[in-house]
């Protein structure tokens, strides 16, 4: 099994020190970070695209090329790239750059995102949230698979009479995960694609995607694609060598965080009751000592077969010398254990 890590490059004030974390630092921390996980043996790191005052990373690729110089061995990925508000062939010659850059490291993930502010920033139509998306998912697959790409555009896509798109990847074709948080048209899609499957779980009961996954799957199967079904779970969470410690320490960041969405979008504040249910076997969040994690993450590896788990663990401002600690702990502690158990 894979293990990495994800973020947002999230920015503001950090609610247990009142010390305020800017894009500067954000970033530099960050460099420290994917370092680190490469050394400990952590098999990829991911970044997410957003538009907000309160993350620090707009263009992942650009901050992944930092990451490609000093590390060896970690796959580097976006997550997500928000396709639909960018332009396909762009968004190929970013990733197949950082893909020479890093000798064959980089992968591409893409979704819609869990915001809107790029669509009004770079000029697109909300009310063409999924047409956006359809075509433009379709013109990337066309270039990973061509290098004389011939495309005849549309409303959303520009006509490309077989002209080459440059640089290609290492290995011929970028890797192009599709991100989905749970709908079942998502699921065949990336099933009929031949992608592989990021599935999103940051609430409810994660067993309950297992009928998604499976949906997945048969899609893939029906379509000619099963050897290329892969499933990876994106989850919140956090480790420590002791437990108690490492919830104490994601509770207050993770909260502020979430009760900022819920003002947002009309949920109320969390309670440290819904937190600590939630990191139960059965809840959302992978809180909790190497060997909980362990547990909790096996314990649904046959219902929801997956091969590869990334966990966000810097949600809000986490100190970053709790944040490097936790990486360690994955990377040293954790991982080998699942890997280990296939």
């Amino acid at each position: 099994m894979e293990v990495g890590l994800y973020t947002f490059g999230d920015i503001g004030k950090d609610p247990a020190t009142g010390k305020t974390v800017n894009a500067h630092q954000r970033l530099k921390n960050l460099m420290e970070e994917i370092e680190l996980a490469d050394q400990v043996g952590l098999d990829v790191f991911g970044l997410g695209e957003h538009h907000r005052p309160n993350y620090a990373i707009t263009t992942p690729p650009v901050v992944l090329a930092g990451a490609a110089r000093t590390t060896k061995h970690i796959r580097l990925s976006s997550a997500v790239s928000v396709l639909s508000s960018d332009d396909p062939v762009r968004v190929f010659q970013q990733y197949a750059t950082l893909d020479n850059l890093s000798d064959g490291r980089a992968e591409l993930m893409v979704g819609r995102g869990s915001f809107i502010e790029s669509f009004p920033l770079f000029g697109y139509d909300l009310n063409d949230y999924d047409a956006l998306f359809e075509e433009k998912l379709q013109m990337l697959l066309a270039i990973n698979e061509e290098e004389k790409l011939r495309w005849s555009g549309s409303d959303h896509t520009q006509r490309v009479e077989g002209l080459g798109v440059y640089p290609r990847p290492v290995n011929g074709k970028l890797p192009i995960w599709i991100a989905a948080g749970g709908t079942p048209d998502s699921m065949i899609r990336a099933g009929v694609l031949g992608t592989p499957l990021a599935l999103a779980i940051i609430g409810g009961a994660p067993r309950r995607f297992a009928p998604l996954a499976d949906l997945y799957r048969r899609a893939a199967e029906q379509a000619g694609n099963a050897d290329k079904a892969r499933v990876s779970l994106n989850v919140h969470g956090f480790v420590g060598e002791d437990g108690k410690r490492a919830a104490d320490v994601f509770y207050p960041a993770q909260k502020a965080v979430m009760d900022q969405l819920g003002r947002e979008r009309g949920w109320p504040p969390q309670t440290r009751a819904q937190f600590d249910a939630g990191t139960g076997p059965e809840g959302a969040m992978f809180v909790g000592s190497p060997a909980q994690l362990v547990d909790k993450i096996l314990g649904l590896k046959d219902d929801l077969g997956f091969d590869r788990v990334t966990i966000q663990m810097a949600i809000g401002i986490i100190d970053h010398a709790e944040m490097l600690k936790a990486i360690e702990v994955l990377g040293t502690k954790v991982a080998p254990e699942l890997r280990k158990a296939g």
